[in-house]
């Protein structure tokens, strides 16, 4: 951040004045906006200079119009505080300094509150901006992106500035490869709101002030626009949150199996031996990764045809066994100003190339040597950089990694020792000329930049089928193109610890389709960390394994055949579970719930479950207790209220309370299924689409009444649109019921009913609408 200054602060109120939605207030010069988009989400901005900014055409966010007016109400208290508010929040102008506190009007329960020595202020040479707000003691901070650490973020600074963050993360890294300025705040009774920070320039939200109970936010431009959110749930907040940022559109189905990736596959021969080695040993996969070494010296859009003489054959081959091919594409572009690379030679001289402010074009080390790199703020750079994918997408490959987008680069060659991260000076200019910026303004928002291209080029070349598209980097918004992952963790057990609560902050963020390199990508897994982090990972809502060339191998097969039977036996549990976890997934897409959750998701009230970050749900109903620590061979896991069984051996146990369960290596790692869900099985299969989904599995749970629910979401797994059907099952006295809504027609199989304690029923054809009595 910039050095301190003594800041400048609004004044005292001179007038207000409401237009529809919007309260504007002037404070002597400086002018605090609100607006309320919905009953529940309230937007509201500072200018230092009475100006608000037009909306950028990269913002994460629509524009207000976008949102449907709510009733709105105002009005103007006795202290001369001005009100603006709907049925979710009231927004309070004090008279005074701009400051801000934000009700519920139901309640009048503060949500947050500048207090008396808070509100914003600016460096006067406006290299700067805060916001000081009221951090009561009894109030816990959840998301802010990706982060290391505790689940709750209180108590430490948070930086956003993507960052490529090399050679392993520890609890106290701060700055990673995805910013995302949101937090959700709850307190000791579970109550939540949220808040957005709608700023792309480097920010920091600081929690450290425990004595003060301050909580400040500082940006380095811009304006401090800040979206408020109403609770009092936190999917009441996450829902808000993703209707303003976006949510994850359904991926197509495949993208829920197990993804085989490595950096140092050198040969085409190699990935064949990979692929067939996976199908041999009976590992299911649908996904193998082509990195670096199948470019002609790292090179973006070629191949190296002496180490792959046939990528399309390859890819072909890998398809007709059930596996896509995913390859990895960066964003530097090779200097080569002596001719014979179509990339460089078109983006020179169309001028499609990042220059710094001095019109020199802006070269950096990366993968391939001396680079330069897209201006993805422009929407005809953007265009280009799509059908630069042309060639690749006609091979057959339709997915993509976006890497290195941060945009990671360095000072000299990348191998030589010495070489060190840089970033663009911040006064390289980015964007089309009728909205020129900074790279100060659009550091964090240069992957969300290329993600729409990418993503874009994969939708063209196969229209009306769902994309699927990896990132690394990113920023508020990003779920909308990509998925993303963790990046280069490293193969210790602190980092399989890390992945739990790193995963489930970019769950309550919005990024629902996130995961962390299984295994860890730097340095070496021995046989147990391996086996660990296989049985974590196959609940990753991305289950993708990922090292770095010049460590160990970390194939699941690489220690012998009892590590490989441990792998093997977590991903067969994940593909059996494929039904619930597309249903899952379509849920997140529809309401932007977390596919993987912290406990607080849904127990936020009870204590013992708020701050949990070594246990996750999986959706609703499902719950999973992974092992940490070397030579664990049980675990206490935590049971939130309610019933919960042991999906290995149908015990139930009565929860608020905690139980020892067994850890052991070769078996499965403690899960438990809430009691009151009816949970759909599938069957092992090599690949998620290899066979129909037959039999069909319900394994119903009763809960305290002898009751349960469960829902099945179906679809072609492929289409955008297209049928789909969603069947709902009830269980009630002994007797399961199916009702079957929508146009989507399975294939003909068998359903089979197991409850604990009972003898399974098998209903031999699946018609939709059913009834099985005791």
């Amino acid at each position: 951040m910039a050095a301190e200054q003594t800041p400048a602060r609004p004044g005292t109120m001179r007038e207000h004045r409401r237009i529809g939605r919007t309260l504007f207030a002037d404070y002597g010069g400086p002018a605090v906006s609100v607006t309320l988009l919905t009953p529940g989400i309230a937007r509201i901005r500072f200018a230092p200079s009475g100006a608000f900014a037009p909306r950028r055409s990269w913002s994460p966010v629509p524009p207000d119009d976008d949102f449907d007016e709510p009733p709105v109400s105002g009005t103007t208290t006795a202290d001369g505080a001005v009100e603006i508010g709907s049925t979710g929040l009231t927004v309070r102008l004090e008279p005074a300094a701009g400051r801000v506190t934000v009700l519920d009007p139901a309640t009048g329960r503060v949500l947050l509150s500048d207090g008396p020595d808070g509100g914003p202020a600016w460096d006067p040479d406006g290299s700067a901006l805060t916001w000081t707000r009221r951090m009561p003691a009894d109030q816990h901070y959840f998301g802010l992106g990706e982060r290391t650490g505790p689940l709750d973020k209180r108590g430490r600074r948070h930086t956003f500035w993507n960052t490529d963050r090399f050679s392993g993360h520890c609890p106290g890294t701060d700055e990673l490869y995805k910013s995302i300025p949101f937090y959700l705040a709850m307190d000791e009774a579970g109550r939540c709101h949220g808040l957005y920070l709608n700023n792309t320039y480097r920010s920091v939200f600081d929690l450290t002030d425990e004595r003060g109970e301050r909580l400040v936010i500082a940006c380095d431009g811009g304006e401090l626009d800040q979206y408020v959110i109403a609770g009092p749930h936190p999917g009441d907040v996450v829902g808000r949150y993703t209707s303003v940022t976006g949510r994850m559109p359904l991926p197509p189905r495949w993208a829920l199996g197990y993804h085989h990736s490595r950096w140092g596959y050198e040969t085409e021969k190699q990935i064949r031996e990979v692929a067939a080695r996976l199908r041999a040993d009976g590992i299911p996969a649908d996904a193998v990764y082509l990195d670096i070494e199948a470019l002609d010296e790292y090179r973006n859009f070629t191949w190296d045809r002496k180490r792959f003489p046939d990528p399309a054959g390859l890819v072909r081959d890998l398809a007709a066994q059930g596996l896509q091919t995913v390859l990895l594409v960066d964003v530097g572009i090779k200097y080569q100003p002596e001719g014979g690379y179509r990339p460089f030679t078109e983006g020179a001289e169309r001028g499609y190339f990042l220059s710094d402010s001095g019109g020199r074009l802006l070269l950096r080390y990366v993968w391939p040597g001396l680079c330069a790199f897209p201006d993805f703020l422009r929407p005809d750079v953007r265009d280009w950089w799509g059908h630069l994918h042309d060639e690749l997408l006609a091979t057959g490959i339709h997915s993509f990694v976006n890497d290195m987008n941060e945009p990671s680069m360095r000072d000299r060659p990348i191998y030589e020792p010495g070489a060190r991260p840089v970033d663009p000076p911040p006064d390289t200019p980015h964007g089309p000329p009728d909205e020129r910026t900074t790279h100060a303004e659009v550091h964090n928002v240069y992957a969300n930049a290329e993600n729409v291209a990418t993503r874009g080029a994969i939708i063209r070349h196969r229209p009306g089928e769902r994309p699927f598209l990896l990132s690394r980097a990113g920023f508020a918004g990003l779920q909308r193109d990509a998925a993303t992952w963790t990046g280069d963790n490293a193969s210790y057990w602190e980092e399989l610890e890390l992945s739990l609560p790193q995963l489930l902050t970019l769950g309550l963020c919005g990024a629902a389709f996130a995961g962390a390199d299984i295994g860890g990508f730097y340095a070496d897994a021995g046989p147990e960390l391996l086996a660990r982090w296989y049985q974590l990972g196959a609940f990753y809502p991305l289950a993708r394994a990922h090292n770095a060339k010049g460590c160990s191998d970390q194939e699941p097969w690489v220690w012998g055949e009892r590590i490989e039977a441990v792998c093997r036996r977590a991903l067969e549990l994940r593909y059996r579970l494929l039904p619930y976890l597309y249903t899952v997934f379509a849920d997140a897409s529809r309401t932007g719930a977390p596919v993987l959750r912290p406990l607080l998701y849904h127990y936020g009230d009870d204590e013992s479950a708020r701050l949990r970050d070594d246990q996750a749900l999986l959706g609703r109903d499902l719950m999973v207790a992974p092992v940490l620590r070397p030579g664990r061979r049980t675990r206490e896991v935590y049971l939130p209220e309610g019933r919960w069984y042991d999906l290995r051996t149908g015990a139930a146990a009565d929860g608020r309370a905690s139980v020892l369960a067994d850890a052991p290596l070769e078996g499965e790692l403690p899960v438990y299924a809430r009691g009151g869900a009816v949970i759909p099985f599938g069957p092992v299969r090599r690949w998620v689409d290899e066979g129909p989904l037959d039999p069909l599995t319900l394994r119903v749970f009763p809960d305290a009444d002898n009751a349960a629910e469960g829902v099945l979401y179906e679809d072609d797994g492929v289409g955008v649109t297209g049928p789909s059907a969603t069947t709902r099952y009830a269980y009630r006295g002994g007797t399961v019921t199916a009702r079957r809504d929508g146009d989507f027609a399975p294939a003909r199989r068998a359903v089979r009913v197991e409850v604990p304690g009972r003898p399974e029923r098998v209903l031999d054809e699946d018609p939709g609408d059913w009834e099985l009595s005791p």
